[in-house]
C-alpha cells in the first residue's frame, strides 16, 4: 500500500491555496480502490452512476442505499487514506431535511466516508446546511444532474444561455453558504465554470467535462478505460483501452478452451504416481 498520509480537508485546501490541481476519480470496487490508491488519487468519489457502469440500468434512479452502502464499504478497504465521497442516491434526501441528515448519516458510521455529495442547487440548500450542522462535510452538484435528466431535457450542456448560467451561478454561491466545502459542475461551459470559480470563498470547485480551471478535475473511471459500453461522454479521454485488452483476453480464453489448448500442464495440479495407485486399489 501508499505510505501516504491521510487525505483530509486540509489537504485538499492546501492543494487550492498551492494551484495544484485535485485529481477525482469515481470507483466502485476493492480491486479498483487499491488501485486509485496506489496511483496517489486525492478523491475518489463512489457515484450513483454505479447503477450504470456496475448494475447495467440506463439511468442512476434505481440505486439504493443498501447499493451504495455496500460498494462504499468494498472501495474504502481498497483505499484506506484517499478523501472518500459517497454519493446520495435518488430520494435519500429530496423529501426532508432529516431523510437527508440520516442517510448521509449511514454513509459516514457504514462505510467510513469522508464527505457526501448530493445533486440540485438553490432548493437543496437546507439540506446542505442541515447535514453540514450535523457535523457531516459536504458537496453539492450543479449542471449536469443525472438524477434530474429528465426535467433537464437530457444529456446536454446546461448553462449555455445567460439567464440559465446566471442560475448556476446563484445556486453555486447558494451551496457555498449554506456550508458545501465543495461543488462539482457538471457539463457546464469553460469560462462558466472558470467564473464561478474566482468568484468562490472557502469553497472547492471540481470540473467534470467543464473546463480547466476548476481547482480539480472528475472523470468517470469506466469512461477512461473504454469499459462502458453504451457510449463515450465527450469529456471523457480514454487514458487506457481496457475494455478492448479485456475483450481480446476473453475471446483467446474461448478459442483455447474450444481448441483444447487451454489448459496446459502449468495450469493445473498434478498427483504422486503412487498415492496414485493406492487411490484405485483403495477404490
Amino acid at each position: 500500500m501508499t505510505d501516504r498520509k491521510k487525505v483530509t480537508l486540509p489537504t485538499l485546501f492546501k492543494k487550492v491555496a498551492d494551484g495544484v490541481p485535485i485529481t477525482w476519480l469515481t470507483c466502485y470496487d476493492y480491486p479498483t480502490a487499491y488501485l486509485q490508491e496506489q496511483a496517489g488519487i486525492d478523491m475518489i468519489l463512489v457515484g450513483d452512476s454505479l447503477g450504470m457502469t456496475m448494475l447495467g440500468y440506463d439511468s442512476t434512479l434505481p440505486v439504493t442505499m443498501a447499493d451504495m452502502i455496500r460498494h462504499t464499504q468494498a472501495v474504502r478497504r481498497g483505499a484506506p487514506t484517499a478523501f472518500l465521497v459517497g454519493d446520495m442516491p435518488y430520494m435519500t434526501y429530496q423529501s426532508s431535511v432529516e431523510t437527508a441528515i440520516l442517510n448521509a448519516g449511514r454513509f459516514m458510521a457504514e462505510a467510513s466516508c469522508d464527505a457526501i455529495k448530493l445533486e440540485g442547487g438553490a432548493a437543496m440548500a437546507n439540506r446542505i446546511r442541515g447535514i453540514v450542522e450535523a457535523g457531516i462535510p459536504a458537496i453539492g452538484h450543479l449542471g449536469l444532474t443525472p438524477q434530474s435528466v429528465a426535467a433537464l431535457g437530457g444529456f446536454r450542456v446546461q448553462g449555455k444561455s445567460a439567464e440559465l448560467a446566471k442560475k448556476i451561478v446563484e445556486d453555486a454561491k447558494a451551496l457555498e453558504k449554506a456550508g458545501a466545502f465543495a461543488i462539482l459542475l457538471e457539463m457546464v461551459p469553460d469560462r462558466l465554470c472558470k467564473l464561478i470559480t474566482a468568484r468562490a470563498e472557502n469553497c472547492i470547485i471540481m470540473s467534470l467535462g467543464s473546463g480547466p480551471d476548476a481547482h480539480g478535475q472528475l472523470l468517470i473511471y469506466h469512461d477512461m478505460f473504454g469499459l462502458y459500453p453504451k457510449f463515450k461522454p465527450k469529456m471523457a479521454k480514454v487514458f487506457g483501452n481496457a475494455g478492448e485488452v479485456i475483450l481480446n483476453g476473453l475471446k483467446g480464453y474461448a478459442a483455447e478452451v474450444t481448441g483444447k489448448t487451454f489448459p496446459q500442464p502449468e495450469n493445473w495440479f498434478g498427483m504422486p504416481d503412487e498415492e496414485y495407485n493406492d487411490l484405485l486399489r483403495l477404490l
